[in-house]
């Protein structure tokens, strides 16, 4: 599947939706943070349904920072990215240097950190019992963002990042969420940008019928998602497969509502504030920046490194531009 931008305009379009799914994933993490780890019974004990902001300073969690620390890397060498690249940039940005915070971080994370800190490389540094988690997928978005239109490019960049810390199903849901962003930025439609993350990942692999389970009874609602994912009695929320799938299903259930979207992923609890920012991602580059809520929107600042220190004062939006072309550049060039 290849999907390519064109038409007069396009790099504007394409910076709008850039950052639409960066801002939407920022959102989508502040506002699932505080129903992490919960299940919907509890979210509603607490809050009735989550329809926006439940903490008094809302802010990104280590999702938000693991993506701007990737878009950085991404946008230092694009398509010529490596494994030495981004293992160069772990040991540079994070482990080798002093923990300080360091809150927040996944269990994928801090395995990964361990191994690089033992002199282990990739894909070695990728073995530990974490290998299948969620953290490649909370910080694939900004691939798609930089491959807008090519999804199998987005899914060949993502898992060169990925094999750092991730192996398998952990690699697939960073694909699927690449590529689904990168079907998303140039305007595909719903069933679309569906099928193109399910077009870069084995067929037969758990992340793939996670997602064709969720976004097949997407029509029936949240709970009918969430029932048909999540494994039960597994004491770890953060699967890849699950997670993926949760935040595929909100955005079909949603049918692309930026809204809609997050808020469903939200309130299925479970790795909330990964779920609703992958589908904050995804709905945010379907419908741009414009779709996303100006409250949410502005509540959004630079990050504040309390997971990653080094990432401190970045905002998405600057991500986002660095991964897109400059429309005004473009205009002068066809003038």
């Amino acid at each position: 599947m290849e999907l390519i931008a064109s038409g007069p305009g396009t790099a504007e379009a394409i910076r709008e939706r850039a950052r639409g799914a960066l801002l939407g994933l920022a959102v989508g993490d502040a506002l699932g943070a505080p129903a992490e780890n919960l299940k919907p019974s509890e979210i509603r004990r607490r809050w009735g349904r989550i329809e926006g902001f439940v903490s008094d300073d809302p802010a990104g969690t280590d999702d938000t920072e693991y993506a701007i620390f990737s878009g950085l890397l991404l946008a230092r060498h694009g398509s010529a990215l490596t494994v030495n690249h981004v293992e160069h940039a772990w040991h540079h940005w994070i482990a080798d240097r002093d923990e300080g915070p360091f809150r927040g971080a996944g269990f994928s994370e801090r395995g990964t950190l361990e191994n690089l800190r033992r002199g282990l490389a990739a894909p070695i540094s990728a073995q530990h019992r974490h290998a299948w988690s969620d953290g490649l997928a909370m910080r694939a978005a900004p691939f798609g963002v930089f491959a807008a239109g090519a999804p199998e490019e987005a899914a060949r960049l993502v898992a060169i990042d990925g094999c750092v810390s991730h192996e398998g199903e952990g690699i697939y849901g960073g694909q699927a969420v690449a590529a689904g962003v990168a079907a998303a930025m140039t305007g595909a439609g719903l069933t679309s940008v569906i099928a193109a993350a399910l077009s870069v990942i084995p067929m037969d692999s758990w992340t793939a019928r996670s997602l064709r389970r969720a976004v097949a009874v997407a029509d029936q609602g949240e709970r009918a998602v969430r029932s048909a994912v999540v494994i039960g009695g597994y004491p770890w929320t953060d699967l890849a497969p699950e997670a993926v799938a949760l935040a595929f299903g909100a955005f079909a259930t949603a049918r692309g509502d930026f809204t809609g979207s997050v808020l469903t992923a939200v309130n299925m609890g479970r790795d909330a504030d990964t779920t609703a920012a992958v589908a904050g991602a995804l709905a945010g580059a379907y419908g741009g920046a414009t779709a996303i809520p100006p409250p949410w929107s502005a509540t959004i600042g630079p990050v504040r490194g309390s997971c990653l220190p080094e990432m401190r004062g970045y905002h998405v939006l600057d991500i986002a531009d660095l991964l897109t072309p400059d429309p005004e550049e473009e205009e002068g060039e066809i003038a």
